[in-house]
Formats: structure tokens, C-alpha cells, sequence
């Protein structure tokens, strides 16, 4: 067993109830050292353990009598004649092979923790449900001791378990596979000593709590490339999501919810809470989305969300002034919003917020200052990211019936490769703007205008139908700030009604895809009121 965690607790339990425990390597020796009886595996095969523990438990006597259906008379019949006993109760904890991979061990050490006997008795145990309980974590422990007070598992008991350990073989042999793509034709020297698993003989035994993974698995993996003209997205999908922390309820109160937690995940699911009453369904969905817009800049960034859609987005020399300046986008919006910041949140950031009704504030720290101020409201919730905050390599999406897979959008078109085609070149103040903008607008819902000044949002339309509407929206928003202002728009315009729309309100640069049939038309358009537009070349669709 690798993790040894409350091993010697069980197996006090399981030695005072009478059960006769079988182990190998380290766990055997552990578990007598404590005082409790313990047979050595390579007694009941005949063959000791060798090449290094690579073989312990590969073995007949091993598996005969796990994989022996009891409720057939000619099983039991077959076992006696062998004389090889029935297992009732399986533990195991396979070698820590992702810790290992994590740690940076060379090729050699890290090829030493796949693991072979664990997962094949693992998978022995959870087949012969029928007969046999399978427990692959200690928080399973607490259960099968209870279970040996109650007289055994029931069947049920040990399908969930079954469930349990067939998703935790896939995940590992997922892990595997990942690490193999990741690091074909690699080298180096032997440098390894493998954990031991285990396995305890038993009158029938535990119950499980629910599972804590959720996993789809197969052999293999999805690769990625490094830009928009290499990615790649193929193969067999591979996931693995573990530490249910149940929700009071999903997006509205009829709907149950659960959080599940990446395996290696160093996102929102993984941040701090070090404040507030517990986060909704709707508090992560929207904490997510805003620091997808937060984190779109290098400088000093406020992301303000509501219901997943921006209210204001700014970038300042702090983080106060970048709060300040997207607060003001639209501060009716904001009101009950959720707030992203890319830097830690400090007094005067702190000051800036207090007084604005927030439902969530995540940033990657916080001052003891900040800390004090912003405690003082008993609800506001406080989310600390994970120190090697990163976004997911990739972004998934389920459908009915399957999953939709692709590369995140987070290549932006530099300014220097866009096509101006109507006015006169950018100031460098304009550029920045329409930089800006451009990079902003990603982060709202489609079709998205979004109207700018001094680093920050003055206007945003989101999630219209047309593109029209959504001009309407970002014009209407942003009132009077609209004359002297620039816009970008996540596609091109199908005709120049909406970007007319934008002209009359005085926007002064554009910043748009190109790429319509009637480009010749909104340019000509962009041409009569004396506007500068350029064409970025891509587009930044979100829905």
C-alpha cells in the first residue's frame, strides 16, 4: 500500500474482529510491527517476491481467490481442490504514480510506479462484487470498519464500491497515458524503488461513501499544439474529476449541484475561500468568467461579471484605479456582481469595493489590510487563487450524447498585423484603446460590441441575436462617454446598419474581424464619417 494513511487502524479492526489479513512488502511488516497478525503473500503463493517487488501478487493463489464466484458449487468445488482460500475483502492503494510525475523523478523512477498487480486486483475484486468488497482510498476505512459490527456489505454496498474502483483504474491508467504522450522517446538512468500494494483476506466487509471521482477513460489522449495554426485537438478524451463538495443548489433552487475538482486542476475550483458565506453554482460560474477576463491582460486588471456577461472591464497603474474605472462602465449592473482582479487585492482596492454590494471577490492574495477591511461584510465571499494559478488547456462543453472539446481562444491578433482599411492610423493612445478593446471584448457573451476609453469599458452590448441590437445595447450603455470613444466587435459586421449605429454616437476607431461579403460596404460607410477601422483578421466568437 502507498498510502499508508490509517492502515494500522483497520487492521487493528479487522485482527480484533478474527479476520485473517494477507499482505506484502512494507505493509506486511508495518502491520506486524504493530502487533497484529499477518500473513506474508509469498506464503499463500509459494513464490517470493522478486525482480525488485515488480512481482508479489501475480499469482494464481492470488487471484483464484478473488476472482471465485461463491454462489457456484463448482467454484468452491475448484478452490478446495486447488486448496486455495477465498477473498472476501480487498485493499488497495496503487503505486503513486502522479506524485511521482509531479515531483520531477527521471524517466526510470517514474516508470517504476505504474503499477501492475494493484490495478489487476483491483479490477479482479470489483468484477467479483458479488462475493468480494473492493476499497481503493482510506476514506473508505471508517465504512468497513463499521461493516465488520453489522455483519458484512450488502450487495449494493459493494457495486458502489465496484463503480468506485473501476473509475479509479481508468483514471490511473489515464495518467499514465498522458504522461506517455507527453514524453515519447525520453531516456534516462534506473532510479527507483516501488511502493507495495496489499491485500487483506476477510469475512465479507465494507461500505462506501460516494465514489469522489467522476471519470470517462480510455487508452488514449487528446494532443495540443502551441498556437491557432498548431493546435490540435484528437484522439480519445480522457477525464478525471474528484473532491465532490455538494452546492446548495445548481442555477436555481430545483437543481441539485456538486463541484468536482481536476486531479490537477489550478483554477477557480482549487481557490482558498478565506471569507463569506459558501459559494453558489452561479457565484463559480461567474467568478470563472471574470477572471477569464481578468487574466487577459498583463497589466493591472478588474473584471466586473453578472450572470456571466461583463459590467465593466478596466486596466489601471493598480488595482484601485482599474476597479474604480470598470465600476463605472455601469454601476447599476455591477451592483451584486462578482469582481476578478489579476493582482493582489490592497487597502485602496479594498476601499474601492467596500462600499459596492459584491458577491465575490477573487484575486490571487490579499493584504492583512485589504483582508480587514473587506471582512467587515459578513457575506461578501473571498477567493484566494491558487499560487500556480493556470488556465485549462482545454475547454469542454456537454451536449447530449457527448462533448465538445477545443483549444481555448486566447490568441489575440497583434496591432502591428492588422489591415487598416478606412481613416488614418491610430494615435498612440487610440492604439491603445482599440488594443484594449480588442482583448475585452473577447470576454463578452456573442454577439459582442464593446465600447472603450482610457483602458477601460464605457459601453457593452452582449448575447444579442443581431449584431444590430447589440450596438444598440453598448451605445445606449455607454450614453454620452460613447463620442470619442473606440469599439471592437467580436465578428465582422454583416452590413453596416449596426456599425452605423456606432458612427452616429461618435465612436472614433473600430476594430472588427473583416471577412464579410459586404466588408466593401461597412468600410465604405467607416470611409464617410472619417473613422479610422482596421481589420484584425480573427475573430473572438463566445457563446
Amino acid at each position: 500500500m502507498s498510502d499508508k494513511t490509517g492502515l494500522l487502524d483497520l487492521a487493528a479492526a479487522l485482527a480484533a474482529a478474527g479476520v485473517e489479513i494477507v499482505s506484502t512488502g512494507s505493509t506486511a511488516k508495518q502491520i506486524a510491527a504493530a502487533g497484529h497478525p499477518v500473513t506474508e503473500v509469498s506464503t499463500v503463493t509459494g513464490f517470493p517476491e522478486s525482480l525488485d517487488g515488480r512481482v508479489k501478487t501475480l499469482h494464481p493463489a492470488v487471484h483464484a481467490g478473488i476472482l471465485a464466484d461463491l454462489r457456484l458449487a463448482t467454484h468452491e468445488a475448484e478452490l478446495a481442490a486447488l486448496e486455495i482460500a477465498p477473498f472476501e475483502l480487498v485493499v488497495v492503494n496503487l503505486y503513486p504514480f502522479v506524485e511521482t510525475v509531479a515531483s520531477g523523478a527521471a524517466p526510470d523512477a517514474v516508470i517504476e510506479q505504474i503499477d501492475i498487480g494493484g490495478p489487476a486486483m483491483v479490477r479482479s475484486a470489483a468484477k467479483n462484487h458479488a462475493n468480494v468488497a473492493i476499497a481503493v482510498s482510506p476514506e473508505s476505512y471508517p465504512q468497513l470498519k463499521k461493516a465488520l459490527t453489522l455483519g458484512g456489505t450488502t450487495l449494493a454496498q459493494r457495486q458502489r464500491l465496484a463503480g468506485e474502483a473501476f473509475a479509479h483504474t481508468a483514471a490511473y491508467d489515464t495518467a499514465v497515458a498522458e504522461y506517455f504522450a507527453a514524453n515519447v522517446g525520453l531516456r534516462a538512468d534506473r532510479a527507483a524503488v516501488p511502493s507495495s500494494s496489499s491485500q487483506m483476506k476477510a469475512t465479507p466487509q465494507p461500505s462506501a461513501g460516494k465514489s469522489g471521482v467522476l471519470s470517462a477513460a480510455n487508452a488514449e489522449m487528446p494532443s495540443f499544439g502551441t498556437g491557432p495554426e498548431t493546435a490540435e485537438v484528437g484522439g480519445v478524451l480522457a477525464l478525471e474529476y474528484r473532491d465532490p463538495t455538494p452546492l446548495r443548489y445548481g442555477e436555481n433552487s430545483h437543481q441539485a449541484a456538486t463541484l468536482y475538482r481536476a486531479a490537477d486542476g489550478r483554477g477557480i475550483a482549487q481557490a482558498e475561500q478565506l471569507h463569506g458565506k459558501e459559494m453558489s453554482y452561479n457565484n463559480y460560474v461567474d467568478a470563472d468568467a471574470a477572471l477569464r477576463a481578468a487574466y487577459d491582460f498583463a497589466e493591472p486588471a478588474v473584471a466586473i461579471i453578472k450572470h456571466a456577461n461583463p459590467c465593466g472591464i478596466a486596466v489601471g497603474p493598480d488595482i484601485a484605479t482599474a476597479h474604480r474605472r470598470a465600476h463605472e462602465c455601469d454601476p447599476v449592473s455591477a451592483y451584486g456582481g462578482v469582481i476578478a482582479a489579476n493582482r493582489t487585492i490592497d487597502l485602496a482596492a479594498a476601499e474601492s469595493i467596500k462600499d459596492i454590494f459584491t458577491e465575490v471577490i477573487v484575486a490571487p492574495g490579499f493584504t492583512p489590510e485589504a483582508l480587514a477591511v473587506l471582512e467587515a461584510k459578513k457575506n461578501l465571499r473571498l477567493l484566494k487563487l491558487p499560487t500556480d494559478y493556470a488556465r485549462e488547456g482545454l475547454e469542454l462543453r456537454q451536449l447530449s450524447g457527448g462533448m465538445l472539446a477545443q483549444v481555448p481562444d486566447t490568441h489575440f491578433a497583434a496591432f502591428d498585423d492588422w489591415t487598416l482599411v478606412s481613416g488614418a492610423q491610430a494615435d498612440a493612445a487610440t492604439r491603445a484603446d482599440l488594443e484594449f478593446a480588442w482583448r475585452a471584448v473577447r470576454a463578452v457573451k456573442s454577439n459582442a460590441i464593446l465600447l472603450a476609453h482610457a483602458g477601460a469599458s464605457v459601453g457593452v452590448g452582449m448575447g444579442q441575436v443581431n449584431r444590430v441590437d447589440s450596438c444598440r445595447l453598448a451605445v445606449d450603455r455607454a450614453g454620452a462617454r460613447a463620442r470619442g470613444s473606440v469599439a471592437a466587435s467580436d465578428a465582422f459586421f454583416p452590413f453596416a446598419d449596426g456599425l452605423q449605429l456606432l458612427l452616429d454616437a461618435g465612436v472614433t476607431a473600430v476594430v472588427q474581424p473583416g471577412g464579410s461579403v459586404r466588408d466593401t460596404e461597412v468600410v465604405d460607410a467607416a470611409k464617410d464619417a472619417g473613422v479610422t477601422m482596421y481589420f484584425s483578421g480573427e475573430r473572438h466568437f463566445f457563446h
